[in-house]
């Protein structure tokens, strides 16, 4: 008799793990997953990155001419062709999955305050690489902030660096080296779009943690909480260190456009969320349609609503805020702080709530205690 029940019980635990071999790795409701991926990848994430190639492209060029015949006209072609690309670097840096995340593509790009002490000493010595992880705030978009406008006190001795100073042409290559870089690995993650991972991205289809979905909604969730949240208000505004920190704004050497480098930012992170087409207003699959299929709602009102509300709530108070985030810091910090509660009352409704109704799983270390 015991041996039929050891049988017995054999054959029902066979069974049971047979069944679950054979159960598919799909989402628990019916939404279109291939239909969500197939819209981030061909009407945002690769025409966003297309867009920023293409502007390096120039950027480089503009550096070229500048390095070649440093004057008013090159210095300012410099950095109009710099800024075009930083703020199409608001569009494009949230998507840190694939050959970007491999590449620790936004740390290479966009760490600041920049290590203006480490640049000068590559500058001088003439000795680096810029592929070393200890160099990465050393190099990217803040770096040109530096080279374009903190290298020295106003235009004339700027110019005056990269003509007669006493590290010019080790200065100009320095320059090179920073847009090239830039340049290069902004066409790597590009070109890995379009030979390949593209199609790896929108098969990769199912509910798990390592499938498409739910890896980039963990990276626009840790784009807009740690780097535009955080990084842009919330660690100059001092809510993490207890004072502000002025000097830790994202364009500390020009000073003007810290607010419109924000708003992209916010934009286009709206702008995901609703599904729209990168040069258009038009909609598409989204996580905004996703909610909304499954009829996630808070409070009888449907979830979707609340965070654009949100989105919306915090634009209007960056709108209120200087150009110089700086500036705003030292004058009144009260309105970088409620510009920050604003945008951390969407981590509730994204992280929180999008997240449980989803049924997507946090796979990064939260450490700042919200």
């Amino acid at each position: 008799m015991a041996n039929k029940s050891w049988i017995l019980l054999l054959f029902v635990s066979l069974s049971f793990f047979a069944c679950d071999d054979d159960t598919p790795d799909v989402p628990d409701d019916n939404f279109d997953r291939t239909a969500l991926l197939t819209n981030w990848a061909d009407n945002i994430i690769i025409p966003g990155y297309t867009d920023i190639a293409q502007g390096s492209k120039s950027m480089v060029q503009a550096a070229e001419a500048f390095q070649a015949d440093p004057q008013p006209q090159t210095l300012n072609n410099l950095r109009d062709a710099w800024w075009k690309v930083y703020l199409v670097w608001q569009r494009v840096s949230m998507f840190e999955i694939g050959k970007a995340e491999e590449l620790g593509l936004r740390d290479n790009l966009n760490i600041y305050p920049v290590d203006t002490e480490g640049v000068l000493e590559n500058i001088s010595q003439g000795n680096y690489n810029l592929e070393l992880p200890s160099q990465r705030d050393r190099q990217g978009f803040p770096a040109m902030d530096f080279l374009l406008y903190g290298i020295a006190n106003g235009d004339a001795e700027i110019l005056e660096a990269y003509t007669t100073g006493d590290d010019a042409e080790e200065l100009g290559i320095y320059l090179i080296a920073v847009v090239t870089r830039i340049d290069e690995l902004l066409d790597v993650v590009l070109a890995d779009w379009t030979s390949g991972y593209r199609d790896e991205f929108i098969d990769n289809n199912g509910n798990s943690a390592t499938a498409s979905v739910d890896k980039l909604v963990n990276d626009y969730l840790f784009y807009y909480e740690k780097a535009l949240r955080a990084g842009k208000v919330g660690i100059p505004a001092g809510v993490f260190s207890g004072s502000p920190l002025s000097t830790h704004v994202e364009l500390p050497y020009r000073a003007e456009g810290d607010q419109t480098l924000l708003l992209e930012a916010l934009d286009y992170t709206q702008r995901f969320f609703n599904g729209k087409d990168y040069t258009s207003q038009q909609e598409g699959v989204s996580l905004k349609s996703y909610l909304n299929e499954l009829d996630a709602q808070k409070d009888g009102t449907l979830l979707s609503e609340l965070i654009n509300a949100q989105f919306e709530s915090a634009r209007a108070k960056i709108s209120q805020l200087e150009s110089d985030f700086a500036k705003q810091i030292e004058m009144d910090n009260t309105k970088m702080l409620e510009a920050y509660d604003e945008l951390q009352k969407n981590v509730v409704l994204l992280k929180v709530d999008m997240l449980q109704a989803l049924n997507i799983n946090i796979d990064y270390v939260d450490a700042d205690g919200d």
